[in-house]
Parts: structure tokens; sequence; C-alpha cells
């Protein structure tokens, strides 16, 4: 296929030294992602849980009363959920960002007359991209001359049956006319001149004209819009915070009642506090940690050897309820 333009300098592409200089105004074709969560973050995250804080507070005041064996062995099983949490995460960030760098397309981009094979990352807004059968596109751009160019767009809009793509060398959609701004263009039906990050060809070639980048693309709001998503708490951390609250609640009112009436009845206010610690340390339940992080630890085992990724330790809790 011969692609013709009526532009001699739209043909040559960006020359390197305007690509360069695009580059560093508006920053990588890449779609903003959080930083990996450093290990005190990770660390601290799983402190907040009241379980987690149940089974310090145990250890703790076993510690406080002499009882060197227990306390080390709840402190033990502390670390254990820590290190899960940090191990866990870390792992499947390593992967996934291993997975991103293997899964970002490529682009066939016209510079300064030549073609070249550059990471998608590297586009620029006002490259010139060659589209071919079996390419991902890396950016939204304008189609200037295409030949029988059908791309899916399920990625964008959950429809499998692939669009049909025409030429449209009319202004970007951003410029103003004497109408006024034109329509922004979406995704979706056939002989649209736009073509969006992330679909794919699966016929045909064509030629198109860069017009956005990164987070401007669609695929790019999309993701910004799916960040302000804030996670539900899971319903099993829900319902243990819940026993957890009711049962230290409980535990504190017999503590208290106990050293009052022993201290009372007998006078002995050093033995009263130490009987009601014993009251108390008796009605807490130590074991519930033990046992979820138990549970845990087999959980990840398990998505390991199935080769499953999980970032948080709360998705082994949903999977499990589901």
């Amino acid at each position: 296929m011969q692609l013709t333009v009526e532009q001699r300098s739209i043909n040559e592409g960006l020359s390197p030294a305007q690509a360069a200089e695009r580059f560093a105004a508006e920053g990588p074709n890449e779609l903003p992602r959080a930083g990996a969560r450093p290990l005190g973050r990770i660390a601290l995250g799983v402190i907040r849980e009241p379980m987690f804080g149940l089974l310090l507070a145990a250890g703790a005041i076993y510690l406080l009363l002499g009882d060197l064996a227990e306390a080390l062995l709840l402190m033990a099983f502390a670390s254990i959920s820590i290190g899960i949490a940090i191990v866990q995460e870390s792992r499947s960030e390593r992967v996934l960002e291993a997975l991103r760098d293997l899964t970002s397309p490529r682009a066939l981009v016209i510079r300064g007359g030549e073609r070249l094979r550059i990471p998608g990352r590297e586009l620029v807004r006002g490259d010139l991209i060659v589209l071919s059968e079996g390419d991902r596109i890396a950016a939204d751009a304008r189609v200037l001359a295409c030949e029988d160019l059908q791309v899916d767009e399920s990625l964008l809009t959950g429809e499998s049956v692939a669009v049909r793509k025409r030429a449209g060398l009319e202004p970007t959609p951003s410029a103003w006319t004497s109408a006024g701004p034109a329509p922004e263009p979406v995704p979706g039906g056939d002989d649209l001149p736009t073509v969006f990050a992330g679909t794919l060809v699966v016929r045909g070639q064509g030629l198109a004209h860069v017009e956005a980048t990164g987070a401007r693309s669609q695929i790019g709001r999309i993701g910004q819009a799916l960040g302000g998503i804030v996670s539900a708490t899971p319903r099993l951390t829900q319902e243990t915070r819940g026993i957890v609250r009711t049962v230290a609640l409980i535990g504190l009112v017999c503590c208290v009642l106990a050293i009052v009436l022993f201290g009372l009845l007998r006078g002995s206010w050093l033995d009263a506090f130490l009987a009601g610690i014993a009251l108390g340390m008796s009605m807490l339940p130590e074991e519930f940690p033990l046992v979820l992080t138990v549970f845990m630890v087999m959980g990840a085992w398990r998505l390991s050897q199935a080769r499953v990724l999980t970032r948080r330790a709360a998705a082994i809790e949903t999977l499990g309820a589901a």
C-alpha cells in the first residue's frame, strides 16, 4: 500500500530534536501509576489492624508478667504477619513491573523522513505512526491515510466487533473553529478518523498523527478515574475487627471489676491488679491472630503455586470468601 498525505512536512514527521523537546516537556507516553509502597508503610498497614494490635498487646502483657516463652511466641507470629505482607507485595510488584516492560507496545514511527521502531513510551504528540495488522496502538491518533483499516476497541468500549476507520485530515478536535470547539473524539462506531491507545489493529494498515499520549489519552483518563476508587474493607477484616473490639471491651470491664472487688474484699491491691490482668488475659482471643496468620500463609502459598500474583494480603481473604 502506498500511503500519501498532502503535506510533505507531515510525511517526514517530527525531527529528532522536536521529538526530544516534546518528550522533555510532556513526559513519557505511559499511564501514571503509584510507586511501590515502602516497607515501612506496608508494615504500618499491618500494625494498624486490630487483630495485630491484640497480638502485640498480649505479647507485651505476657512479657511484663514474666512469661517470656509465651511473649516470644506471640511476637514471632506478629513478625510472620509483617513478613508475609512485605514479601507478598514486594515480589508481586517486581513481577508486575517486569510484565509492564514486556507488554509495553512498540511503535513504528516516522521521524525526519525515516521509519524507526521505538518503545511506545517514547511517542510524543505530533509523531507519525505507521499502523499494521496486529499492532497494539500506543497513543491516541488521527488517521491521515489508511487502507481497509479495522480496529478492535473492546478494551475501551466492551464491543468485540472491530470498527472500520477512515482517513480524516480535518483539524484536531481541540482546535477552535468559527462554530466553536469540535466535539472530543470517543471510541466506538465505524468510519471515525481517530484511533485510540490500547486498541488493536485487526485488519489493514494506515498512517496516523499522534494527538494525545499518556494520561491525556482516553485510556489514561479511564485509568485516572479508576485511581480514585477506594477499595472496600474485606468482610473477614470487618468481622474480626468487631470481634476484637467486643471481646477487648468485655475483658477490660471484667478486669476493672476484678481489681475493684478483689481489692475491696482482700485488701491487697497489688494482688488485685495481678488477678485482674490475669482474668483479662484469659479472655483475650490471642489465638485468632495466630490462626488467621497460618491461614494467610497457606493462602499465599497456594496462590503462588497457581502462579497468581496478589499485591495486597487482603485479596487472600476476599478470594477465600468467594
